[in-house]
C-alpha cells in the first residue's frame, strides 16, 4: 500500500515509517497548519473484529491519559473497512534500533530504564495493563533521549485476565516477549506484573543484544517462558554490574509473586543503582526489593498445601505419554481447589507438545447433552484451525481419512468440526443400536487421531457429578476401547453431592469392571499451616503475625480456598484490612472482625458481597446465572431487554470486581459506548466511533468466577419469582431466534421454558412447547443421548392437549411415535408397549 493511493482526509502523507504484515505506519502533515503527525493503518482491506477492537483499543485506552511517557492519540477516523489512528509526531525512533548503542552504555541504559518505569507507573495508577512491553513499543527521541510508550492494542482496565489456553501462534501480544501467564498455560491470572516480566526481557536485550529465549518454534518458546531459566545476562555481557543483572532476573520471575511488586520499588533500585553508577563506575550490593511495597491487596494465585495431589497429577501425565490411558479423578468439595489442581498439568504438556482440552457441566443445563464434551472439542477445533496453513490441511486428511463419508456423525455433535473439515455428506439415518454403534466406531476412532506418542490428549470434564447420562456413556465408551493410547481424561467432582447411586458412580463402576485404569485424589479443606502461609503471603508480614487472622478464616470459612479468598477480599474492601507503609505490610483489625456477625455459608457470603454492587448490575447476574455459568452478551442482551451497549456497561463493574471473567478480548469493544471509565479520575472514554465489521459475527463471551458465585447470583431471584424468570427468559430466546437458528438453540431455549412451564396457562402455547420438546427430543436422540431425549419428549406429552390426537394429530402422533422408539432404546420395555398400545388405538392409519 503506497503512500500515492492513500488519502485521509485533512492530512498529506510524506513517508513510511514502519511495515509489518498487520500494520503501516506513516508520518504525515497535516493539511490545516503543516504540523507533523504519525498515522497507523491496518493493512487489511477487510480487517477481523479482533483486529478492529485491537486497533481502536490503542485509541480509546491512551486518549484522556494526561501523562509524560506516551505518545498520545490525537483522533480515531474512519478509514475504508476500519479505521486511521492519528498520533502526535514526536521525532522517535524505536529503541530496537538503539539496542547496539544501549548495551554499550549502562548510563544511557538507566535513562530509558527508569523513564519505562515511570511511565508504567503513571499507567498503574489509571489501573491500566500494557500487556505488550517491548523495544518496538518504545520510541526514543534521538536529540533528547526523552522515551515514550505506544501501542495499546491489547491493553486491559481490568485489574485482572485469565487467557485460555490457544494456540501459540495467535496468542495476544508478542511471544518472544510474553510473560509465563500470558501463555494461557500457567494456571495464573494476568495483572499488573506481567508488564514486569517483559519489561525484564527488553532490559536483557537492551544490555545483552539477544534475547533470552530465541527460537522459530512458538510451542518451544511457550515451554521456554513457563518452565526454563534463562542464561543470566551477565554471562552474555560480563560488563553487566550483579546488581543489573539480579534486577533482571527478579523481574522474569516464572510467577508474579516472585517479581517486583511495585513499579516503586523497581525505580528505587533502578536509581540506587544509577547514582552509585554514576558516582564511582560501580555498584556495590545490596538487597533488592526492600522499598518494594505493593499498594494493592492481592492475593496470591499459586497452590498452597497441595504439593502431594499435583504430583499425583504429574505422574499421572507421564504415564499417559508412555502410552497408556487413564481416568484421573479430583474429588472435593466446592471451592476446594479441583480445578486449579488440575491446571497445574499445563507444563509438562506444553513439554510434551499435548493437547490439553476442557469442558464443564451446568448445574442449570444437566439436560443438554455432551455439553462438557462439546466445550472441550470446540476448543480443540480452535487449537487445531489457528496452526498453520500445512498443519491445517494435515489434520483435514487425517480426520476425513479417519471418517470417510461418516463426517456428520460428529459434526451432529461437534458443529465446529465443520470448519476444519467442511460440509459433509448427510448420513443414512440408522435406527435404535446401529445409531449408537455408528456414533461409538466413529467417536472412538475421532478422539485416537488426537491421543498420540507425538501429542498426548488430556480432556478435563470439570463439574461430572452434573453431566448427563449421555456424557456418561461416551466416557465409558472411551475407557473400555483398547485401542485408544496417550490419553489421561481428567473429570473434577464434588464428592459431597454424589451417592452410591448416582449415574456418575454408577458409570465408574462399570468402566472398572472393564479393567481400565482409574485413580482418584480426594482435596482436603486448607489445613491452618497452609492457609497461614497464604495469608502471610496476602499481607506481605511474617507468618506468626499473620497466625491471629489465619484462626479467624479458619473458623469462618473451615479451610475451604474458595470462601478463604472471598472472605480476605471482603475485610479489605471493608477497611478492615489496610495498608501499614510503616512496618511496610498490610494489617488486619483482628478485634472488629471478631466483631462482625458474618455467615459461614459461601453463597449467602457471596450474595451479600453481590448485593453491594449496583441495582442494574445485579439485575444482569441474576439473569446471567439463568441461561449458565458461562453465556455471551448477545443472549445476555436479548433476555435483559437492552442493548449489548448498555448490557455490557451494566455488567461492567462484575468484571472490574473479577466475579464474571470475559472469556475473549472481544469484550474490549464495549469499553467506549459504555462510558467506562479507570478507577482513577485520568481516563475517560465516551467516543462514539463504530467499526464496520463486514457482517462478521461478534461474540463476547464471559463465564462466572465461580459456581458459588453463580448460586448467590442465582439466590438473589426471589424463590417466588424463579420460574417466571426462566418462563420470560426462555420466550424472550424464542422470540429473538430466527427460525432457521432455532434448532443450533433449541436445548437452551426449551430447558428455559420447561422450567417455567407450570405458569404456562394458554393451550396454544403448551402445543408450542410441545413441538419444542419433540424438536429438542429428535435432536438428543440424533446424538445418542437417549436419557435427555426422553425427558423432552416426557414435558411434550405432558402439554399435549385433552384432544389432541384431534385437534393436533400430527404432533401427537410424532411424540407418542418417537418416545415409544427412545423408551425401547433406554431399555425400557413396559413404556415402550404403552405408548406403541396408544398409537395404534389412535393412529388414522398403519
Amino acid at each position: 500500500m503506497t503512500s500515492s493511493l492513500i488519502e485521509i482526509p485533512g492530512y498529506r502523507l510524506i513517508e513510511q515509517l514502519y511495515d509489518s504484515s498487520r500494520t503501516t505506519v506513516y508520518r504525515s502533515l497535516s493539511e490545516s497548519d503543516q504540523k507533523p503527525f504519525v498515522i497507523k493503518l491496518l493493512k487489511s482491506e477487510y480487517p477481523t473484529f479482533n483486529e478492529l477492537v485491537q486497533f481502536r483499543n490503542q485509541y480509546t485506552i491512551a486518549k484522556n491519559l494526561d501523562l509524560a511517557g506516551i505518545v498520545k492519540p490525537i483522533a480515531l477516523l474512519n478509514y475504508r473497512k476500519g479505521f486511521a489512528l492519528v498520533m502526535e509526531d514526536i521525532g522517535g525512533v524505536s529503541l530496537s534500533e538503539e539496542i547496539g548503542r544501549i548495551s554499550n552504555s549502562l548510563s544511557e541504559f538507566f535513562n530509558i530504564a527508569i523513564q519505562i518505569v515511570q511511565t508504567l507507573e503513571g499507567l498503574y495508577k489509571n489501573r491500566i495493563i500494557h500487556k505488550d512491553i517491548k523495544p518496538q513499543n518504545i520510541l526514543i527521541n534521538p536529540e533528547n533521549r526523552e522515551v515514550k510508550l505506544i501501542d495499546f492494542s491489547i491493553s486491559s482496565l481490568l485489574p485482572r485476565e485469565n487467557q485460555e489456553i490457544t494456540n501459540p501462534n495467535v496468542l495476544e501480544g508478542t511471544l518472544a516477549y510474553m510473560s509465563p501467564e500470558q501463555t494461557g498455560r500457567m494456571n495464573r491470572g494476568i495483572d499488573y506484573r506481567t508488564d514486569f516480566y517483559s519489561l525484564g526481557v527488553t532490559f536483557y536485550e537492551l544490555l545483552t543484544g539477544q534475547l533470552p529465549f530465541v527460537s522459530t518454534d512458538p510451542m518451544e518458546l511457550v515451554h521456554c517462558h513457563i518452565a526454563k531459566i534463562p542464561t543470566p545476562p551477565i554471562e552474555v555481557n560480563p560488563a553487566i554490574p550483579m546488581m543489573v543483572n539480579d534486577i533482571i532476573i527478579k523481574l522474569m520471575a516464572k510467577t508474579a509473586e516472585e517479581r517486583y511488586q511495585s513499579t516503586f520499588g523497581l525505580r528505587y533500585d533502578l536509581e540506587n543503582c544509577w547514582k552509585q553508577w554514576q558516582e564511582t563506575s560501580s555498584i556495590c550490593q545490596f538487597i533488592l526489593g526492600t522499598r518494594d511495597i505493593c499498594e494493592r491487596f492481592v492475593i496470591p494465585e499459586k497452590l498452597y498445601g497441595r504439593d502431594r495431589e499435583v504430583q499425583t497429577l504429574l505422574s499421572a501425565f507421564e504415564r499417559v505419554s508412555e502410552g497408556n490411558t487413564e481416568i484421573m479423578l479430583v474429588a472435593g468439595f466446592s471451592g476446594i481447589g479441583k480445578t486449579a489442581v488440575v491446571n497445574e498439568v499445563h507444563k509438562p504438556i506444553v513439554r510434551q507438545r499435548g493437547y490439553f482440552i476442557k469442558g464443564k457441566f451446568d448445574q442449570f443445563k444437566r439436560d443438554i447433552p455432551f455439553s462438557a464434551w462439546v466445550q472441550a472439542f470446540q476448543n480443540l477445533m480452535q487449537q487445531l484451525l489457528t496452526e498453520s496453513t500445512t498443519n491445517v490441511h494435515k489434520w483435514q486428511v487425517k480426520i476425513l481419512e479417519a471418517l470417510g463419508e461418516n463426517g456428520q456423525v460428529i459434526i451432529d455433535v461437534i458443529p465446529e468440526l465443520e470448519y476444519l473439515i467442511g460440509k459433509q455428506p448427510e448420513v443414512p439415518e440408522l435406527e435404535g443400536i446401529a445409531a449408537q454403534n455408528r456414533f461409538n466406531l466413529f467417536f472412538g476412532k475421532f478422539i485416537r487421531l488426537f491421543a498420540t506418542k507425538e501429542h498426548p490428549l488430556v480432556i478435563f470434564l470439570d463439574d461430572l457429578q452434573w453431566a448427563d447420562s449421555a456424557s456418561l456413556k461416551l466416557m465409558q465408551l472411551l475407557m473400555s476401547e483398547t485401542d485408544t493410547r496417550y490419553l489421561l481424561l481428567m473429570g473434577a467432582y464434588r464428592d459431597n453431592e454424589v451417592f452410591a447411586a448416582h449415574p456418575l458412580i454408577l458409570t465408574l463402576d462399570e468402566i472398572r469392571k472393564d479393567s481400565a485404569t482409574i485413580n482418584q485424589i480426594t482435596l482436603a479443606p486448607l489445613n491452618q499451616p497452609s492457609l497461614n502461609c497464604l495469608i502471610a503471603d496476602t499481607l506481605s508480614c511474617p507468618k506468626e503475625r499473620a497466625m491471629p487472622l489465619t484462626e479467624l478464616v479458619i473458623q469462618k470459612t473451615k479451610g475451604n480456598p474458595f470462601f478463604a479468598t472471598q472472605f480476605l477480599k471482603s475485610l479489605h474492601e471493608d477497611e478492615l484490612i489496610s495498608s501499614d507503609v510503616n512496618c511496610g505490610y498490610w494489617q488486619c483489625d483482628i478485634a472488629k472482625v471478631r466483631a462482625l456477625a458474618l455467615t459461614d455459608d459461601v453463597v449467602e457470603f457471596m450474595a451479600i458481597q453481590l448485593q453491594r454492587l449496583p441495582e442494574n448490575t445485579q439485575e444482569v447476574l441474576k439473569l446471567a446465572a439463568c441461561i449458565g455459568n458461562k453465556f455471551d452478551l448477545a443472549t445476555l442482551a436479548v433476555v435483559h431487554e437492552k442493548s449489548q451497549v448498555e448490557t455490557a456497561a451494566n455488567l461492567w463493574r462484575a468484571l472490574q470486581e473479577g466475579l464474571i471473567i470475559p472469556i475473549t478480548e472481544v469484550y474490549k469493544f464495549f469499553y467506549e459506548e459504555s462510558g467506562v471509565r479507570s478507577q482513577e479520575s485520568g481516563v475517560r472514554t465516551t467516543n462514539n466511533q463504530q467499526p464496520t465489521t463486514n457482517n462478521q459475527q461478534l461474540t463476547v463471551s464471559y463465564r462466572f468466577l465461580h459456581d458459588r458465585v453463580q448460586q448467590a447470583a442465582y439466590s438473589l431471584i426471589p424463590e417466588s419469582q424463579k420460574q417466571s424468570t426462566h418462563l420470560k427468559v426462555g420466550q424472550l430466546l424464542l422470540r429473538n431466534t430466527p427460525e432457521e437458528e432455532r434448532e443450533e438453540k433449541i436445548f437452551d431455549i426449551v430447558n428455559q421454558l420447561n422450567m417455567g412451564v407450570e405458569l404456562i396457562d394458554l393451550q396454544t402455547e403448551r402445543t408450542e412447547l410441545s413441538q419444542l420438546n419433540l424438536i429438542a427430543g429428535g435432536k438428543a436422540k440424533a446424538s445418542t443421548a437417549h436419557g435427555t431425549a426422553k425427558k423432552y419428549l416426557t414435558v411434550g406429552l405432558e402439554n399435549l392437549a385433552v384432544d389432541s390426537w384431534q385437534s393436533q394429530y400430527h404432533l401427537t402422533l410424532a411424540l407418542y411415535d418417537l418416545a415409544a422408539e427412545v423408551a425401547y432404546l433406554n431399555g425400557d420395555f413396559v413404556e415402550m408397549e404403552r405408548l406403541a398400545e396408544i398409537v395404534l388405538q389412535q393412529s388414522k392409519t398403519m
